[in-house]
């Protein structure tokens, strides 16, 4: 693929203008807006307006982390995110005695949002979110009790906003995906079960597309159950190739050599595969968790085996069975696989697989909180740079509106804190959009107020409405989302007894001097994403090879004492990654970048995060399983997935790459599993995560020769 150097005017005026339908949200738009629209009303009810508006900020800001997500994530996301809204409302009322104590608590909330960038967007929310409320809280200083207090109101609306996110949630996350998964197996599997034409269309393709349209939603999602969606689309388009291709061979076979042994195998073969898939395809459509099914995947390998055992043929007829012999192994690699994730794939799996990592000690977790954020404490991860960035501008910015004493001082901190964000593009065009939706904002909210009845049920039902506005069609372009904010804003601030017209012109003044800061502090360090993300990507692969090195040497010799070296191999691995992601997210930001090109992008970053599950497991085994001698036949399949690994790596830094140059990673599997006693538990591990890694290995093999050309 071309690299391309972009039009930065194209690019800036296309994310200005770019609207985005798929994310319209009505249900959650619906709950978020009954959130803070019911505390209000209750308030208004009561007698007490002051402890609505506090319930009411909980639930406001809480609300914004609300997402689509199993329960227990969901819950605890949004939780978390009432605990530290509860905090920074207490901080800021204590803190905003001293203009000193406060930009130092700001600036210090303010790094502590910008490194959540390394663990997801939704965390960054939460981050973004709850340093806006401290910035909101410190210009109302309040006494230790009224701080308190406040700050339990508001941690309570968030709760009142988790309860009605749980309840009315009406589906349960993935299910369009799973379901377009499931009937692509569904479909793979009949067609595994009988004869295709080879004069027909590619097996499974309508599904095989609607597959890949569904999963394309997921783009911007890096979590586990996300990348496991993702390789299970993966594994299913290798599939289907090495069922053309083992069907062309046995379709020859039978031409060329009717009524051979050989044939009545490889039916078998696809009869054992065909219920395979289809047990596939019933989890994923269903939402059960499936077996796994050891005796199906034993026959496929039972019957690679007699066809390995073959022997005097006709030297014609021994090249044919090697080939197909080859494409079972890679089939039965592919279901192995394809059966392992789909176990994990439903909402009872999805819990499963929580538990077992929770099992684990945290620094051998994929998806660690504190390993990853200990890893991105360092000048080399993009997270880190941007948590000072946010950090030093959102201290400045505070320190600079106190120092002048100009009026509503702290909408420039919280403008800097929504607009600066980890790339160029975004914080650019995020700051023109501010400040025009900004004005249409304050305008729009005016009118409202001024032209609406002047009562208090009048102005809760307009901020419930703006609510619902800004949570449904929002989130499809920014510039709806600052309008809708803006007058929302205005009007919460009106309950208080704060006219819109009073603040109309320190707003607009304040936001466009925080917009200039998060741009100009932005603006020191531009880079365009296109340029670097290759180079990203073989940084992570040379650090897994790296730790997968030291992870054989502590089989091999596991009196070496590798531990700290393994520990620091292992937070490598994890600021790679974490950079990578970051990476991508930039990336995808940046007009310019084709749907096409991210899917290839997501779909060898899932290989990737298999491969790696696959390592830490490995590792894990050192402690948990008894110490024997390495078998010798590890020793070439580790130097093949090395070497493998430095291949890929050296691809995208440039070097050409052909699938010869590659080693037959499945072939040395089999040597492998094939020596030593496979019921001694070190090896029966070692057996199960090498299959994984061989797996993922070939996987992204294909994908970065596909993405090459």
């Amino acid at each position: 693929m071309e690299r391309q150097e972009p039009n930065f005017r194209a690019a800036f005026w296309q994310s200005i203008i770019r609207y985005q339908p798929e994310k319209i949200t009505p249900w959650l738009a619906l709950r978020s807006a009954l959130g803070v629209g019911l505390p209000l009303a209750a308030g208004v009810v009561s007698g007490e307006a002051a402890v609505g508006i506090a319930v009411a900020t909980g639930a406001l800001n809480v609300s914004f982390t609300d997402s689509h997500g199993p329960y227990r994530q969901r819950a605890a996301r949004m939780l978390a995110a009432s605990v530290m809204v509860g905090i920074a409302v207490f901080a800021g009322g204590l803190s905003g005695h001293s203009d000193l104590v406060a930009a130092a608590t700001a600036g210090l909330l303010g790094f502590g949002a910008g490194m959540m960038v390394a663990l997801s967007a939704s965390a960054a929310d939460v981050g973004v979110i709850s340093l806006v409320t401290l910035i909101v809280y410190q210009a109302n200083a309040l006494p230790v009790e009224h701080a308190a207090a406040s700050g339990f109101l508001a941690a309570a609306g968030g709760v009142f906003q988790t309860g009605l996110a749980l309840a009315f949630w009406p589906l349960r996350r993935y299910g369009p995906e799973r379901r377009a998964l499931g009937e692509l197996y569904d479909e793979m599997s009949r067609v595994a079960a009988a004869r295709v034409s080879a004069a027909e269309a590619p097996p499974a393709s309508a599904q095989s597309t609607h597959a890949q349209e569904e999963i394309g939603a997921l783009a911007h999602d890096y979590s586990v159950e996300a990348e496991r969606y993702r390789s299970l689309l993966n594994q299913a388009e290798r599939i289907r190739l090495g069922m053309v291709a083992l069907g062309r061979l046995r379709a020859r076979l039978e031409r060329e050599w009717p009524g051979a042994e050989e044939i009545g195998i490889l039916g078998r073969f696809f009869e054992a595969g065909a219920y395979l898939l289809g047990s596939i395809g019933e989890s994923l459509r269903n939402g059960v968790p499936m077996e796994a099914a050891p005796e199906e995947l034993r026959e496929l390998r039972r019957m690679s085996e007699a066809l390995r055992s073959r022997a005097g043929l006709q030297a014609e007829a021994a090249a044919m069975l090697s080939d197909a012999r080859s494409q079972m192994d890679a089939l039965a690699g592919q279901l192995r696989s394809a059966v392992d994730m789909t176990a994990y794939a439903t909402p009872a799996g999805m819990e499963a697989y929580a538990r077992k990592e929770a099992r684990r000690p945290w620094r051998l977790r994929l998806g660690s909180t504190v390993a990853t954020l200990r890893a991105n404490l360092s000048l080399d991860s993009a997270a880190s740079r941007h948590a000072i960035r946010m950090a030093v501008c959102v201290g400045a910015g505070l320190a600079l509106g106190r120092g002048i004493e100009l009026e509503r001082s702290y909408w420039i901190p919280m403008t800097i804190a929504i607009v600066l964000k980890p790339d160029f593009t975004a914080t650019l065009s995020r700051g023109l959009l501010r400040l025009v939706g900004t004005f249409v904002g304050l305008v729009v909210a005016t009118g409202l107020f001024h032209l609406a009845p002047s009562t208090a049920w009048v102005q809760v039902m307009l901020i419930a409405a703006l609510m619902f506005l800004l949570r449904s069609v929002g989130a499809a372009n920014y510039g709806i989302f600052v309008t809708g904010v803006t007058a929302f804003v205005v009007l919460f601030i009106a309950m208080t007894g704060v006219s819109p017209g009073e603040v109309m012109a320190a707003r607009a003044w304040n936001t466009a001097l925080g917009g200039a800061v998060a741009v100009l502090a932005y603006w020191l360090w531009p880079t365009w994403e296109r340029t670097q993300v290759r180079e990203m990507m073989a940084k992570m692969l040379d650090a897994y090879r790296e730790y997968f090195r030291l992870v054989r040497a502590s089989y091999v010799k596991p009196e070496a004492g590798l531990r700290h070296e393994l520990e620091r191999a292992r937070l490598a691995g994890r600021l790679a990654r974490s950079n990578m992601e970051a990476s991508l997210e930039r990336l995808s930001t940046e007009p310019g970048t084709s749907a096409r090109t991210m899917a290839s992008w997501n779909a060898m970053m899932a290989s990737s995060h298999r491969m790696a599950h696959a390592m830490m497991a490995l590792e894990a085994g050192l402690a948990s399983s008894h110490p024997v001698p390495a078998r010798e036949a590890f020793r070439p399949f580790a130097d093949h997935v090395e070497l493998t690994l430095y291949y890929q790596a050296a691809a995208l830094r440039g070097s050409a790459l052909t699938a010869e140059w590659l080693p037959d990673l499945r072939e040395d599997h089999y040597r492998l599993t094939q020596s030593g006693d496979a019921l001694t538990e070190r090896y029966a591990l070692v057996n199960v995560e090498t299959d994984r890694i061989t797996n993922s290995v070939n996987t992204l093999s294909e994908e970065l020769l596909k993405f090459k050309g």
